[in-house]
């Protein structure tokens, strides 16, 4: 067994099938290009033949990153795979990763195929996949409740047929981690050619253990692990990648395998997934939530400060804490703010992008004596708007005072028209919203909307992010501002924007 660990970071792909966590193209480039920074071996863009969107998303991102491997998802199907060829064409290194249903429920009631014609597409779609790229991983999916024999069978066959890395995925998060564990070891003995494919595994969490399961495996001779940041995907979500990495890092003891992970990247790949996708991350979340290295209890206090190890088994400098403080203020210069960002992973492509990032970084500056990263992520992501966005907040104002009803002024740009209106609310933010709202006339259900602070300070950046459900569909949208009125404006300004963009994106596993 190697003692490297790969991992696979499926974010822009499985993560980005959270009910509301769609990301742009450019979006989706910036997180590739923190994942790129934190060393993360594959990165898997999307599913090309989803959208045209998700084609070009994948085709930026293989042109944008060169240190990691860039992956593409396929359906066992002609179609699938071709379009994934064609969107990895620019990368420096590709991987297509293809799979197909094997569990009986699947086999019988979604694909309607028998078990022999399923080994027969599975075979048909990595030989066509070898056509682009040596580098194919293939996925029997439900693999968690197929029967062994039977994964047995088509593992061997898709071997012999070119894939490199067998993926065995717990789809619906059924399995315990001693049976997964077994699983993956039961594989890897009974199929002959095991030996010439890594073993992947990509758990999910419904039952709360996509973590547990990913390290059994592990370390029953799994060397992939697919995982996202902050466990972001569909239902309950995926694997944390930052628990997965320093897991195995703190437990070198149990573990004969290592990442090549640049772990003090970790909270600013996490904090900027949050930011672009809305999904706020608990305060005691492990590894990245605020409270991960907090201490209240005078008791641990007294032992943290005699000695460290007596109640913190990792160092909050190794994941980012602290490590990436660094502070702009009103004196810095368009140079230095131009580097900063460049090191946070944006740059830009035309000069009156910078320009204007940089305007609203003065403006900002003016109102905040210190500047930190967060500052300067949330600023790109307040300003990097969607190629077609239909409306864009001219002015707002909100008259609010004790014992009476808070009134909102707002004028919007709709379609390059100026329309204005005046509303009452409850409050000066439901009064913004529904003055907004009066005006655009979306008909859309706002489900969440919740206030986080950027940095500390009474002088922070309020972020806001809302929810709008349209017609089945979920968006999400986030806007910052030291007024958090203006901010809830733009949040809410935002999600409208995404909910107006007709789109028809398929789903993998439909």
């Amino acid at each position: 067994m190697s003692d490297k660990l790969i991992i696979f970071d499926t974010t822009l792909r499985d993560g980005e099938q959270s009910p509301g966590a769609s990301m742009t193209k450019d979006e989706k480039v910036r997180i590739a290009k923190s994942l790129e920074r934190m060393r993360v071996d594959i990165i898997e863009a999307g599913f090309p033949i989803a959208s045209v969107g998700d084609f070009e998303s994948v085709q930026a991102v293989a042109n944008a990153v060169t240190e990691s491997r860039v992956c593409g998802l396929a359906r066992a199907l002609d179609n699938d795979i071709d379009r994934a060829g064609e969107a990895l064409k620019g990368a420096n290194a590709s991987r297509i990763h293809t799979f197909i249903a094997t569990s009986p429920i699947h086999m019988e009631m979604k694909l309607r195929m028998t078990p022999d014609q399923v080994i027969e597409n599975a075979v048909k779609a990595v030989k066509r996949a070898r056509r682009y790229t040596d580098d194919v991983e293939f996925s029997p999916e439900d693999a968690g409740r197929s029967e062994p024999d039977f994964l047995c069978r088509i593992l061997e066959a898709v071997v012999d047929a070119g894939a490199t890395t067998l993926n065995i995925p717990d789809t619906v998060g059924y399995n315990l981690p001693t049976q997964f564990g077994q699983l993956i070891y039961n594989l890897r003995e009974r199929i002959p050619n095991s030996d010439k494919a890594v073993f992947s595994v990509h758990c999910h969490n419904d039952l709360g253990l996509a973590v547990a399961n990913s390290l059994s495996a592990v370390l029953n001779g799994a060397r992939q692990v697919e995982c996202t940041i902050n466990g972001l995907g569909e239902r309950a979500g995926n694997a944390a990648l930052e628990e997965i990495v320093m897991a195995v890092h703190t437990r070198q003891d149990m573990f004969s395998c290592d990442t090549n992970i640049d772990t003090t990247q970790i909270l600013a790949a996490s904090r900027l997934v949050s930011g672009i996708t809305g999904f706020a991350v608990q305060p005691n979340k492990a590894i990245v939530g605020a409270n991960a290295f907090a201490h209240e209890s005078g008791i641990h206090q007294d032992g943290v400060l005699k000695n460290r190890e007596t109640y913190e088994i990792m160092r909050a400098e190794d994941v980012g804490w602290n490590a990436n403080r660094m502070v702009m203020g009103k004196h810095s210069g368009r140079n230095a703010f131009k580097d900063r960002l460049k090191q946070l992973g944006t740059e830009f492509e035309t000069e009156a992008e910078l320009n204007e990032v940089f305007r609203k970084f003065k403006a900002l500056a003016d109102k905040k004596h210190e500047i930190f990263d967060e500052d300067l992520q949330a600023l790109v992501s307040d300003t990097v708007t969607l190629d077609n966005d239909r409306i864009a907040l001219t002015s707002l104002k909100v008259c609010s005072e004790t014992g009476e009803t808070p009134v909102a002024s707002v004028t919007l740009c709709i379609d390059e028209e100026e329309k204005q209106v005046e509303m009452a609310g409850s409050g000066p933010v439901d009064a913004a919203l529904r003055a907004i709202e009066e005006l655009v006339q979306s008909k859309a259900e706002l489900q969440l909307y919740s206030v986080n602070n950027i940095t500390k300070g009474m002088d922070s950046q309020g972020e806001v992010n809302v929810r709008l459900e349209k017609g089945g569909r979920i968006v999400s949208g986030q806007g910052a501002d030291t007024d958090i009125v203006i901010a809830s404006a733009k949040a809410y300004i935002n999600a409208l924007n995404k909910i107006l963009v007709s789109v028809d994106r398929a789903h993998p596993q439909v």
